[in-house]
């Protein structure tokens, strides 16, 4: 692998040095051959099973790697915290991958940082596994996600109120730069480090702003380059949350510490899935009032944004007409980033309508049809109907008699209104197939899974590794390894199948016998 590491010539102030903590009995539980294969990791590592326990353990760093922890600030459920940073992980470097797209190398519960903050810097195993399997299923569904390439058993025992065994994880992602790293040099009121930032984020994430797309070779200004860059953060932001939507993912946690301005879902500490449809549906642990409830995703996402556009204000001014005074300058400058924070709700409003258009079988936008979705949405709601399950029966009724009178039970008249707005589509399209609601259905098809990974699925699974790793903590039995990943490569085999039902796909489609209802989720830490 050719390791390299842009993100440290922006200089010491962004990250501290520090190495991974040597560990006792690493062993390799888990190895991601594809996305290893995607990096362009040579088959001679990859075969080395020791070798790998050893560079996905932190034990070892890969030649040319780089160990260090990113310094960032965040807004932890509404309240600012000046100085977080990798409390818990070490990045060893970047590498480029196969399609030319420069990939982030991280261990998670690689031990003590100088921002640990009194923690352990440890990871336990069930954590570790969680964010491989959900991370995996959130790709195959086609969401923005970071992803996971190995999990090592680390050999120790780590203190999460009881005794658990620890775990490795290495993370692999577009970059780590999240709106908590440009927090932290606002707060500090370096603008020098701030605009080093920006820079280094449209280089990396957004090129086509600097692209000369003309041929007028006039670049943009200053503060339009500043602008264009909060402008592609947003819509990135309004694309993955409308994808977590679309799929039922509550992420838990969206602080501005866990939001990636690249736009892939980072961190799955208390994540859950939606059964039963309720847009107020909550299962962190610490999300004591709700405040990242499903339904209030797409809020969040903008209340973050507009703390990356209070952090871009200082750069804008710093730009603006110095023959305006002070007080014009800084009212200019909100005046041009709350423009696009305004923005935002229509952009989502189209995207949220578009996507469940799209699960509904609308080929068009969605927009003239917002009573039909928001009426379904309710009906769900009010009889606790499953979200997956509703959408994979929709899809199923087009083409399945039985289905469909099961439904027109369930929804009454929504179910007619539904299938003459589908039935007007057809015509206005001029198509007839031989099944008249063939291209609804292809569509459904793609954007309505026939699996996700069920709260009490993932909960099975990882009691189960638990318990096998218990009396085994050095993993050096092989039967110990070898059931924890049949285990865990069985379950993804049907997950990383989502929309196509394969042989093992009804194992993992049966509903939580109490609903979730009392299920909760908690933070790794």
């Amino acid at each position: 692998m050719k390791f390299s590491n842009t993100y440290i010539k922006l200089g010491e102030q962004f990250f501290q040095r520090t190495l991974p903590e040597k560990v006792t009995s690493p062993t390799l539980l888990l190895w991601n051959k594809a996305l290893a294969n995607n990096l362009l990791i040579p088959e001679n590592v990859q075969d080395n099973h020791i070798l790998l326990s050893q560079y996905c353990s932190g034990n070892q760093l890969p030649h040319g790697a780089e160990s260090i922890a990113l310094a960032y600030s965040g807004h932890q459920f509404g309240h600012f915290n000046p100085q977080l940073g990798d409390g818990r992980a070490h990045l060893i470097g970047e590498v480029i991958d196969k399609d030319n797209a420069r990939r982030d190398i991280q261990l998670k519960g690689s031990g003590q940082t100088g921002f640990s903050r009194r923690g352990d810097g440890k990871c336990a195993l069930a954590p570790a596994l969680r964010e491989y399997i959900m991370s995996e299923a959130l790709f195959a569904l086609g969401v923005p996600t970071s992803r996971c390439l190995s999990v090592a058993a680390t050999g120790e025992m780590i203190n999460r109120g009881l005794t658990k065994a620890g775990a490795v994880v290495t993370r692999v992602a577009a970059s780590h730069i999240r709106v908590g790293t440009f927090q932290y040099f606002a707060a500090r009121g370096d603008m020098t480090s701030l605009q080093a930032l920006v820079d280094y984020s449209i280089k990396r994430h957004f090129p086509e702003i600097d692209a000369d797309k003309t041929g007028s070779n006039i670049p943009l200004s200053s503060d339009q380059r500043i602008l264009a860059f909060l402008a592609s953060v947003i819509g990135n932001q309004i694309t993955l949350v409308v994808e977590w939507l679309r799929i039922g993912f509550i992420h838990g946690v969206m602080n501005t510490d866990n939001t990636a301005i690249c736009g892939e879902t980072l961190d799955f500490g208390p994540c859950a899935m939606l059964g039963e449809y309720n847009e107020n549906k909550v299962f962190s642990s610490i999300d004591e009032y709700g405040r990242y409830a499903f339904g209030s995703q797409g809020k969040i996402a903008q209340w973050n944004m507009a703390r990356l556009a209070d952090c871009l204000i200082p750069l804008l001014i710093e730009v603006s007409d110095k023959k305006l005074t002070k007080e014009e300058q800084e009212q200019q400058a909100l005046t041009k980033v709350e423009a696009l924070i305004h923005q935002y709700t229509d952009k989502f409003d189209v995207a949220y309508f578009t996507m469940y258009g799209k699960k509904l079988g609308i080929k068009d936008t969605a927009l003239n049809n917002k009573s039909l979705i928001s009426d379904l949405l309710t009906l769900m709601q009010t009889q606790n109907l499953d979200y997956t399950q509703t959408f994979l029966q929709l899809t199923q009724s087009l083409t399945d008699d039985v289905k469909a009178q099961e439904l027109q039970s369930k929804l009454g008249d929504w179910y007619q209104t539904w299938l003459v707005v589908l039935r007007q589509e057809e015509l206005e399209h001029e198509s007839h197939p031989q099944n008249k609601y063939q291209q609804a259905q292809d569509l459904m098809r793609k954007n309505n899974p026939v699996v996700i990974p069920r709260n009490h699925h993932i909960e099975a699974i990882l009691e189960f590794c638990e318990n096998a790793i218990a009396n085994d903590l050095t993993c050096m039995k092989n039967s110990t390894k070898e059931v924890i990943t049949d285990t865990v490569e069985g379950f993804l085999r049907v997950l990383r199948s989502p929309y196509q039902e394969i042989e093992a796909t009804n194992k993992y489609q049966e509903l939580p016998k109490d609903g979730d209802r009392y299920y909760q989720t908690f933070c790794g830490t």
